[in-house]
């Protein structure tokens, strides 16, 4: 334990101290967020970002600890442990590692190798090898065994009746062995992954016609190195290829026709294993030590080593490199989905505002719902302004009634399928009820992603039993303006839709991911214990689901709590529960006014100290940031709560029950822009960041198509990730830079003070803005451009990619 320890303090840079500290709290069942905010003297504030990655590495080598001492046993009971294979083991770091030493004592079916060993082929091999001068077919002769009769019931010999059965015998002894080797096999793997190609061509018979196969015409004839494939494009090509659209394969360069310049080790290569036909091959031999010198044994060594290769190693190194590329990828892109989830989850609250959320629809009517301040639902509706009926007037009429009787001061509208237009008649009853001196209204237009999932879930029906499905659609829209934190965790989050290609990548450790996010983002804000549904309070440090739907029960019942240690009364929350969630629940108007802020209950006393010497009573103390930082932290100080928890406390203090989420801004979409087809090039316009890669963000118009403004067109300063531009959620002023109507591309640039430059080239380019098909990013470095010329749009997006 204490090597992983070093370990990990190592690789996040800090004292192992600090990680045995949180390990051990981690251990007892305390939770990142109560660890992060309220043991900081403990852990020598260690922050939640260290702690979730700390928490991570502990897992991953506590069973790769595990792992190591089955793989020791397996090996011990062979009675083939040696000194040297412990130490080797015992230095390994990572499992695929662990997995190479193990390999040549794993138990599996009989290989040729195992059965030329078992005839006892294997010193002839190593006389063969050791010393090349020997004519094999003379050495071989001793080795030659005649076939006897089969007898019945018996398993069928192998064959070594023959001088060449006898050398394939040793041939395939010394290359299974070769394969075997772990310091080979990591050379080869590492070497392939600096210098091999990962290549994509279209299947043969799929028809570039047809939709699903177009999406991926970018990826019909390419090729780039494998260790610098950017995330979105593998994972392209490995969903092209999982759709059967796409061959994709690990090229390796050639000696005589290399597609890279040849490097000191390739030149190495081919003056040392000549004439071995391929490079990968010349790998081996050059890490054998062995070359051809035309010696007698030389033909049966090489084919040996081509065999090693050919049959053993060529399949299974190209899986393991695009096990590899794949992993690697979706680490990439569960970030993304990540960073984006908490930008969303932490976007700015429009706070207890009457609002009225629309669903929009054609055929089916915009489906419309009323909450008041706190998110009640009070009156529903559904109005049909567009085909087939066209009751433009008489859904006005109906939206402006729920208006007046309900003082609506906001307008939610979902971003799905008729978006544009319900826009306009929300417009329009902006402006209609403007005219009658009524209170101003402002509209948004919000991502209504996962708004389908929570309307028919157990939970929407328990919380709106009375309410059609599809209304509830609705107040989900309205209440995602109120507090996007408090209606978004009623929802999965992989349900939420801003993630990359987030159906290709391992979903259990998407949904742990995911599920740290949110849970980070809830404890980071904070939950108002007399109103948190129970799918947010499950999510607040130590609380389970069991312990939040008591938690509701008990307020159904006993009504409001007055203070935080009512908390004990709840069936089934204990000492500890209370611990590690008391300090994130806020209590407004309670009985203790520190209830209503973050410093923990555990730290009372110290708050008592501070009021005993400034001689102020709390409520006077609160929002005092003149007076609070006056105070000097170390005389309030003691052995349990240290100076970094006080000046936690004086900050609490001064801004008592504070949000950290920005304040609320609306986007103004321009009038006249309703789809791709009126965009045109130099249009200035508003939006709505709705997505965040690391390649560039992807902002909402209003024209039912994202643009893209590419990572370099983010500012006028170099940028290597565009979220350190802009998050989901900010509204953007952009610049329309060109429109591809057919491929539904909008190109924008965010560099408002120059006119953008365009260059040829070729961009991969992304037919949906939530990554469920392929996503913008560079051709490949030797990809063929010679089939078609580049178009005006594909030059747009290279020119973005500089």
């Amino acid at each position: 334990m204490q090597k992983i320890i070093a370990q990990i303090a190592q690789e996040i840079k800090v004292r192992p101290d600090q990680v045995e500290a949180a390990v051990g709290l981690l251990d007892e069942g305390a939770t990142v967020p109560f660890i992060a905010r309220y043991r900081k003297e403990v852990t020598g504030g260690l922050d939640d970002i260290q702690l979730r990655e700390l928490e991570a590495r502990l897992s991953y080598l506590r069973e790769l600890r595990d792992r190591r001492e089955t793989v020791m046993k397996a090996i011990d009971e062979q009675g083939k442990l040696t000194p040297a294979l412990i130490a080797a083991i015992a230095q390994v770091a990572t499992k695929q590692e662990l997995e190479d030493l193990y390999l040549p004592f794993k138990l599996k079916r009989r290989t040729k190798g195992q059965l030329a060993r078992e005839a006892g082929l294997e010193p002839l091999a190593d006389a063969l090898f050791s010393n090349p001068t020997l004519v094999p077919t003379e050495a071989a002769l001793p080795y030659v065994i005649p076939m006897r009769p089969v007898v019945e019931g018996e398993d069928k010999q192998p064959d070594f009746s023959t001088v060449q059965a006898v050398l394939d015998g040793v041939r395939d002894l010394l290359s299974e062995r070769w394969a075997e080797d772990p310091a080979l096999v990591q050379d080869l793997r590492e070497w392939l992954w600096n210098e091999g190609l990962l290549q994509s061509k279209r299947m043969e018979g799929k028809d570039e016609a047809n939709a699903d196969v177009a999406k991926f015409r970018d990826y019909f004839d390419y090729d780039e190195p494998i260790g610098r494939v950017p995330s979105h494009r593998a994972l392209a090509v490995f969903r092209g290829r999982a759709l059967d659209i796409l061959d994709a394969k690990l090229v390796l360069p050639e000696p005589n026709v290399p597609l890279a310049p040849v490097s000191t080790a390739q030149a190495a290569i081919k003056s040392r294993a000549a004439p071995v036909v391929s490079l990968a091959e010349g790998r081996i031999a050059l890490r054998l030590g062995w070359s051809h010198q035309g010696r007698a044994a030389d033909d049966l060594i090489r084919k040996a080593v081509a065999w090693t290769w050919r049959v053993k190693l060529s399949l299974s190194t190209e899986r393991d490199l695009f096990a590899r590329l794949r992993e690697d990828s979706e680490k990439v892109a569960i970030k993304v989905f990540a960073d984006n989830l908490r930008d969303l989850l932490l976007a700015a609250p429009a706070g207890p505002r009457v609002v009225m959320g629309l669903d929009p629809g054609i055929r089916t009517g915009v489906k419309v719902a009323v909450v008041d301040a706190t998110g009640k639902l009070v009156e529903t509706a559904t109005v049909y302004p567009h085909e087939p009926r066209k009751d433009w007037d008489g859904s006005l009429h109906t939206l402006g009634a729920l208006c007046m009787r309900h003082g609506v001061n906001l307008i939610a509208i979902g971003n799905g399928t008729a978006s544009r237009e319900t826009d306009k008649l929300a417009a329009d009853l902006i402006k209609l009820m403007a005219k009658g001196n009524a209170p101003a209204i402002d509209k948004v237009v919000v991502s209504e992603a996962g708004a389908s999932v929570y309307s028919a879930s157990e939970f929407a029906s328990q919380e709106m039993p009375d309410v059609d499905v599809s209304l509830r659609g609705a107040a989900s829209i309205a209440r995602r303006l109120q507090d996007p934190l408090a209606e978004l965790v009623k929802i999965d989050p992989k349900s939420i839709g801003v993630g990359q290609y987030q159906h290709d990548v391992n979903q259990n450790e998407l949904a742990k991911t995911l599920e740290a996010v949110v849970e980070d983002c809830v404890n980071s804000v904070g939950v108002d214990l007399n109103t948190a549904s129970v799918p947010l309070l499950s999510r607040v440090s130590g609380l389970s689901g069991t312990v939040a739907k008591a938690v509701v029960r008990w307020r159904e019942a006993n009504g409001a709590f007055a203070s935080r240690q009512d908390l004990l009364k709840v069936t089934g929350l204990g000492a500890k529960t209370f611990e590690q969630s008391a300090g994130f629940l806020r209590i407004r108007g309670g009985q203790n006014p520190l209830d209503m802020t973050g410093v923990h209950p555990e730290t009372y006393s110290v708050v008592e100290q501070i009021i005993t010497t400034t001689g102020k009573p709390v409520a006077e103390l609160m929002g005092r940031a003149d007076m609070l930082k006056t105070l000097r932290p170390e005389l309030f100080a003691n052995e349990r709560f240290g100076v970094i928890t006080v000046k936690d406390i004086i900050g609490e203090l001064e801004k008592p029950g504070r949000d950290p989420r920005p304040d609320f801004k609306v986007a103004r979409f321009n009038d006249g822009v309703d789809d791709i087809k009126d965009l045109k090039e130099g249009m200035v316009l508003e939006g709505t960041v709705s997505n965040v890669a690391a390649f560039g963000a992807f902002v909402d118009l209003g024209v039912h198509q994202d643009g893209l403004v590419h990572v370099s067109q983010l500012s006028h300063k170099f940028v290597t990730d565009a979220r350190e531009v802009v998050k989901t959620g900010d509204i953007v002023k952009v610049q329309v830079v060109e429109v591809d109507v057919a491929r539904k591309r909008i190109a924008l640039t965010m560099k408002l003070g120059a006119a953008p430059q365009r260059r040829d080239g070729a961009d991969r380019g992304a037919s949906d803005n939530r990554y469920q098909g392929p996503s913008h990013g560079q051709r490949g470095r030797h990809a063929d451009t010679t089939q078609q010329a580049p178009s005006a749009m594909a030059s747009a997006f290279a020119k973005l990619k500089r």
